[in-house]
């Protein structure tokens, strides 16, 4: 309800409309509102605030997956967030190819799934450097076998547990793969009228280059968009203190498994010696039987060592310790 005026008011307002210092015409400007047009088709259920967080959630993303797809396939991987939009789910859909790599993750404990989309060029490069090729991918697409469905079931596996750590400041999602499909007609996990956020990820391989699409509709994320934005992000980060922060990374890098070696002594024998090898053959060393052994920690020497046993395993005792600066 509008203001109420006293009587003196509407008397003054009269007087001054007779007298003309009052325009009706400009009263009647001054009051008009500005209407926007709204599209019940496609309801306005993302902000700009809500898709900034979510560009913020899969930058940490894209960051845990350039440093743990290396370690799968050998190969340098950088991933970056190209854009976030808003769309509806059929948009979605009619722009993806035949054949797509389209993993449904479950989001426990939300309700519904999401969607990650590899681009074919990508999954056939990551098919190739599995292998043991140099990672390229197909001149000419065509539909994935079994086997390499079940090879890049565990890629998109590895994918989707990534998630857990980005989102844990929204909430503690336990998300697990449903299935994988190569069809997007087989993809339909909600209604293609319905709204959903897209964050496309520009992913590198080596030298190929293409994009991860991560559907999030706003089914799955409607119990928590009152979290996806920037202030209740930052404000639900800890910062540790210096000393307990230290603390923390040495007690995860004591976790860290590193593999210990002993190299008893090198030789050289022909393929055909190597192929006719029998149980009792002696293989000459390049080393004495009283020398030290020199012990790696992955690829650097550390220590050196005398051989022993320790019960019914052999064993080395540590003689010496290696240096940086030796």
């Amino acid at each position: 309800m509008g203001e109420v005026l006293s009587q003196s008011e509407i008397d003054s307002l009269l007087q001054a409309l007779s007298t003309g210092e009052l325009d009706v015409d400009e009263i009647k400007e001054n009051n008009d509102k500005q209407v926007k047009n709204y599209d019940f088709k496609r309801p306005a259920k993302f902000s700009k605030e809500h898709l900034r967080t979510l560009e913020i959630i899969f930058e940490h993303y894209g960051r845990l997956l350039s440093t743990n797809l290396p370690v799968y396939l050998r190969k340098n991987v950088q991933v970056s967030v190209a854009s976030s939009e808003a769309v509806t789910f059929s948009e979605f859909t009619n722009a993806l190819s035949n054949p797509v790599i389209l993993g449904i993750v479950n989001f426990a404990p939300l309700s519904g799934s999401v969607i990650i989309e590899l681009a074919s060029n990508l999954g056939f490069a990551i098919l190739d450097r599995m292998l043991g090729g140099a990672g390229n991918p197909l001149e000419k697409n065509r539909d994935f076998s079994e086997i390499e469905l079940a090879i890049l079931d565990k890629v998109m596996v590895t994918c989707m547990q990534l998630l857990r750590e980005p989102w844990k400041n929204v909430v503690e999602v336990e998300p697990f793969m449903e299935r994988i499909e190569t069809n997007p007609q087989f993809a339909q996990v909600i209604a293609p009228s319905d709204m959903i956020a897209i964050v496309t990820l520009n992913v590198k391989v080596g030298d190929i280059e293409g994009f991860m699409n991560v559907c999030l509709p706003y089914f799955t994320l409607e119990d928590v968009m009152d979290k996806l934005n920037t202030k209740y992000w930052f404000s639900t980060m800890q910062e540790m203190e210096d000393e307990s922060y230290g603390e923390h990374i040495e007690t995860l890098i004591r976790k860290v498994d590193m593999p210990v070696k002993a190299i008893l002594g090198k030789s050289v024998i022909s393929v055909m010696d190597f192929a006719n090898l029998q149980v009792g053959d002696i293989i000459r060393l390049d080393t004495k039987i009283d020398n030290e052994l020199e012990v790696y920690v992955g690829n650097l020497r550390k220590f050196t060592a005398l051989p022993g046993s320790n019960k019914d395993k052999y064993a080395v005792r540590i003689a010496t310790v290696i240096r940086e600066e030796e």
